[in-house]
């Protein structure tokens, strides 16, 4: 990088997950080097709407948006850039080259966010849209998965209109997946939000209708009784490498939304106590997880290991991971050789090299 590129971190956003972008972003613009990134913050509010000003960060979080200025995103290749309007129009605020979504859930991670940094053709950090897309939503993930060979746990989707036509045949098709526990969860949210363990019939039932509170989409998958979830981070485009795996030991009944982001109880295991065959079995499964989604530049994979069994089940990629400087995926990196700030000036390398594949790509088709 010859000069100071002007680099963008949204955060906030339109999601049950607002709150720990929020989170991440602090972090991230704490540690981020000045001296080689002129730092555009843009944030969003909880109802979709885009600000840039002064105190932006305090004032997202407070929900106080006087005296900010209300942004537009113009995705035109020309000149992609944030722009706020004037009396005479509409103004450029600042010029884009690369974009660092700080963002978690819908409407961000879900490759709607990619899909408009896509048409300005303008680099930006993580997956694209078809890795974001398969990855957020957790039914079809579980499918690509299925179909790669790549064990995960049995399941079943519904969506909200099947649960209004006929709980009971929703019921039964879940409780022929395996004996209670199940679990309930949004098709495509993230941070354990909407996420409910059941153990009975009622359960089931009152964890169906709570994720469908936050996706038209809901998953119902087999529980494990006895679970290690061991969580490993990826890094890179074509050629991805995996770090040392770690083991999050919950408090809770299991992993839930108060102990990542509230209470700060779960223990984290890094590296996590693990055979060096495991270690391989799970980073080489987490590669090719990542490759067949089309992932690029980060994502954290989740695996949940059976102790009665010692069966290993890959749970979920997340493409845009929780980034605090207690988040998983950054301390992974950090027992792997990699500082959280080098971390992020990777990922913004990564992302510039990305769209220099995508830049060889012929555009027009003309006879």
């Amino acid at each position: 990088m010859d000069k100071k590129l002007k680099l963008g971190i949204i955060y906030g956003g339109r999601s049950g997950e607002h709150e720990v972008s929020l989170m991440s972003a602090h972090s991230v613009l704490s540690v981020i080097n000045r001296e080689k990134f002129e730092v555009i913050e843009i944030g969003i509010t909880r109802k979709g709407q885009w600000f840039v000003g002064q105190n932006l960060w305090s004032r997202i979080k407070n929900e106080d948006f006087s005296d900010l200025s209300e942004a537009i995103f113009i995705p035109t290749p020309q000149e992609p850039g944030i722009y706020v309007e004037k009396p005479g129009g509409l103004e450029l605020f600042s010029a884009l080259d690369v974009v660092f979504p700080v963002m978690h859930g819908t409407y961000s991670e879900d490759g709607t966010l990619q899909g408009l940094f896509e048409l300005a053709d303008i680099a930006y950090v993580g997956s694209g849209v078809l890795g974001s897309s398969v990855c957020m939503d957790k039914g079809l993930f579980k499918h690509v998965m299925t179909s790669n060979h790549i064990p995960t746990l049995p399941y079943q989707v519904f969506n909200r209109k099947d649960l209004v036509d006929d709980m009971a045949s929703c019921i039964t098709k879940s409780e022929a997946l395996s004996p209670y526990p199940l679990f309930t969860k949004p098709a495509n949210l993230g941070s354990s939000v909407g996420v409910s363990k059941c153990t009975n019939r009622n359960d089931l039932m009152e964890g169906m209708l709570h994720a469908a509170g936050y996706d038209r989409r809901i998953l119902v998958e087999k529980g494990i009784n006895n679970p290690r979830e061991v969580e490993i981070s990826v890094l890179g485009n074509e050629t991805p490498r995996a770090s040392v795996p770690g083991e999050v030991v919950p408090k809770d009944i299991f992993y839930t939304y108060d102990e990542k982001y509230i209470n700060d109880t779960a223990e984290l295991i890094i590296p996590a106590n693990l055979t060096e065959e495991r270690i391989a079995e799970i980073q080489q499964f987490a590669e090719k997880a990542y490759r067949v989604t089309d992932c690029a530049g980060m994502a954290r994979v989740d695996f949940l290991i059976d102790r009665d069994t010692n069966d290993l089940f890959l749970n979920e990629i997340n493409t845009i991971p929780g980034f605090t400087k207690i988040s998983m995926y950054p301390k992974l990196w950090e027992a792997s050789g990699l500082p959280y700030s080098e971390l992020i000036e990777k990922l913004i390398l990564l992302a510039l090299d990305r769209k220099s594949q995508r830049d060889q790509t012929e555009r027009e088709f003309r006879r």
